[in-house]
């Protein structure tokens, strides 16, 4: 029997936090499962909510060595109600991830899979072996390496998904947040090949200095004074009316709404008081900034902002459509979804304050991969 090594997370009744190592034993693999040897599994600030919840950053602290190291903190008290669910139980960690097939189940499908090389999103993936349905693996080509193959899901389909629902709702055009990270780096490589009008949203200046360098046309720093003014501009010309905004909190997603009316209604002859007939749309998809979303209304009635998940997206897809969203980043994985890491970790230094401290703080330009086999 196969055992090995899974990261997990716990969080007591009374809002300690700890994470720590256990030995997990791998079952026979079903006939459609198989078992992957992880050698690579990013961390994205997805993967930081599920470690961490909303802790203070200066809170934590690790006790013991090695693969006894446990990684402690405190979720504050405001925090913990939408944790109940997960009080008191060991939750494995880690969205995605890459490996190889080291035992497969009785199934065609199964089997052909034994040997190769195969990035999956299987969850619970901060560990030295995961088994994982063939449905949620992906072959990788010849010659591709797990770091290269492990960020295969939740970057590129996100992307990927982004463009499909602005086609499947009627608009023309993008807006993006936080937009110099590598998601966003990966969505404006597609809108580009595509033919896709992109407005990157940026903090600062260096960020901005990338995407442009990286030949994106709209690119908007929201620390200028100058910020709406350049905004509606971009709006005017692109006629973009859907945002995807990672921040969530604050009030970004109501000036990005402010700046679309205006956009829209810089001809005073279709002027209303219920503001442009056309339907603007902001979709919440992150949580950089975790205070309320403030909606300050200035831009009419033809609005929403809502909630956006990549697996409730993609439940809505049709099999055939899904196949070739996958096909097409594994075709360009090591091209318009190349993803880049700044710092290779193991699973016993993911559990280092020091650590911690680099890979929680989500800094754009840095990112982290986990190799559970160091």
């Amino acid at each position: 029997m196969t055992t090995g090594l899974q990261l997990k997370s716990k969080v007591a009744a009374d809002g300690a936090l700890s994470l720590f190592l256990e030995t997990a034993q791998m079952p026979e693999p079903g006939p459609d499962e198989v078992i992957i040897q992880v050698e690579a599994t990013p961390i994205n600030p997805s993967d930081l909510g599920n470690l961490f919840g909303r802790v203070d950053l200066d809170g934590f602290a690790t006790t013991g060595e090695g693969e006894a190291s446990v990684l402690t903190n405190q979720v504050p008290a405001a925090a913990l109600p939408a944790m109940k669910a997960r009080i008191g139980k060991h939750m494995p960690v880690g969205n995605e991830g890459a490996g190889k097939v080291i035992a497969a189940g009785s199934s065609d499908a199964a089997q052909a899979l034994m040997g190769k090389m195969v990035s999956t999103m299987a969850g619970g993936m901060y560990a030295q072996y995961r088994v994982a349905n063939v449905m949620t693996c992906l072959p990788l080509k010849d010659g591709t390496t797990a770091v290269q193959g492990c960020s295969s899901f939740v970057n590129p389909m996100t992307a990927l998904s982004m463009i499909e629902t602005m086609r499947m709702e009627g608009h023309s055009a993008l807006i993006h947040t936080a937009a110099a990270s590598n998601l966003g780096q990966m969505l404006n490589r597609i809108c580009l090949a595509d033919g896709v009008q992109l407005v990157n949203i940026v903090r600062r200046a260096e960020q901005a200095d990338l995407l442009k360098g990286m030949g994106a046309k709209y690119v908007i720093n929201s620390s200028l004074d100058s910020f709406h003014d350049e905004l509606i501009e971009a709006l005017a010309e692109t006629g973009a009316t859907l945002a995807f905004d990672a921040t969530g909190g604050g009030t970004l997603a109501s000036s990005i709404l402010t700046c679309m009316e205006r956009a829209l209604s810089r001809d005073a002859s279709n002027y209303s008081v219920y503001g442009s007939t056309v339907h603007k749309q902001v979709y919440l998809y992150g949580s950089l900034d975790f205070s309320p979303t403030t909606l300050n209304r200035a831009y009419g009635m033809a609005w929403a902002v809502g909630g956006w998940l990549l697996p409730n997206f993609l439940a809505r897809l049709a099999p055939e459509r899904l196949f070739a969203l996958r096909q097409r980043v594994a075709d360009e994985l090591t091209t318009t979804f190349a993803s880049h890491y700044t710092s290779e970790i193991s699973l016993v230094d993911a559990l280092q304050t020091d650590i911690v401290h680099q890979y929680a703080a989500m800094k754009t330009g840095q990112k982290f991969v986990i190799r559970p086999q160091m």
